[in-house]
């Protein structure tokens, strides 16, 4: 029987405009981790290239095939023998569109699964931040769950967990794993990261791996860091502050099944009606 048991490393970053400059800090701490014994590296969300649209991010974007950064995170991979998640590459797919764009690549460098971020970030925050991913992304259309020597992998980006139904069919689809890489906002980060996050373990029954981007970057964006690591019952495992650095806790897949037995609710679905008197 293949062991449940293994250890899952998260990098947190703090990108900027250069993609092969971004490439080089996230394979320096890539490599950080594996040293220190992790099976399993999951780095944030727009992992080498900091930018929220216009000209620069399709300047500096490129159809998969063509990705530099990709292709050195393949071999990279392949290198170190190690299961990698990139959190998220923006992938051009058309003169006009991008998309937000997760690969887990196997320790042979190849690409065992790929998800396209499905919810986008429109909002408008009270401090007069406004974003509108949907300008230049293509929301994605397929939750994915992909296979680990251990279990099963749940793949998710940022906002989309804001969307709990999301995780829940990935939990019921034979995920015991859950991957939310991130570039949380300053604001939003401090009101509910950490609850959002412990939420949808505790909902699931799963471990929930959540790295992310944090501090001031080039362009002047503030995001949250506080790259977690949390368990099927909601407990903090790992946790980062604001700067670039990894972060690594065991992870007993066993416990997945204990919390699901203890609260069962995965199996407790029952149709409703809506109704408004």
């Amino acid at each position: 029987m293949a062991s449940k048991v293994f250890t899952a490393a998260c990098v947190q970053l703090r990108a900027g405009q250069d993609v092969a400059r971004n490439v080089e800090e996230a394979s320096r701490l890539i490599r950080e981790a594996k040293g220190a014994g992790a099976d399993f590296v999951a780095t944030p969300e727009t992992t080498h290239l900091m930018e929220l649209g216009g000209k620069a991010l399709f300047a500096k974007t490129v159809a998969q095939d063509e990705d530099q950064g990709l292709a050195a995170f393949r071999a990279l991979a392949a290198e170190l023998k190690v299961w990698l998640l990139i959190g998220s590459l923006s992938i051009r797919i058309s003169q006009t569109k991008v998309a937000n764009r997760s690969f887990l690549l196997a320790p042979d460098g190849a690409i065992a699964a790929a998800y396209d971020k499905i919810h986008m970030f429109d909002v408008d925050l009270a401090d007069g931040e406004s974003y509108r991913e949907s300008k230049n992304f293509v929301a994605g259309t397929q939750a994915i769950v992909a296979d680990l020597p251990w279990g099963g992998l749940g793949l998710t980006i940022c906002y989309d967990l804001r969307f709990p139904a999301l995780y829940r069919a990935l939990a019921q689809g034979g995920a015991q794993i859950l991957t939310a890489p991130a570039a949380f906002t300053q604001q939003t980060g401090e009101a509910h990261w950490h609850i959002l996050l412990r939420a949808r373990a505790i909902e699931t029954g799963c471990f929930v791996v959540a790295p992310a981007q944090g501090g001031v970057h080039e362009n002047g964006r503030k995001t949250y860091g506080h790259s977690l690591i949390i368990s099927p019952w909601g407990e903090i495992l790992a946790e980062a502050g604001v700067d670039p650095c990894v972060i690594s806790a065991q992870i007993d897949l066993e416990s997945v099944g204990r919390a699901r037995a203890r609260i069962p609710s995965l199996t407790h679905d029952r149709p409703f009606k809506l109704f408004r008197p």
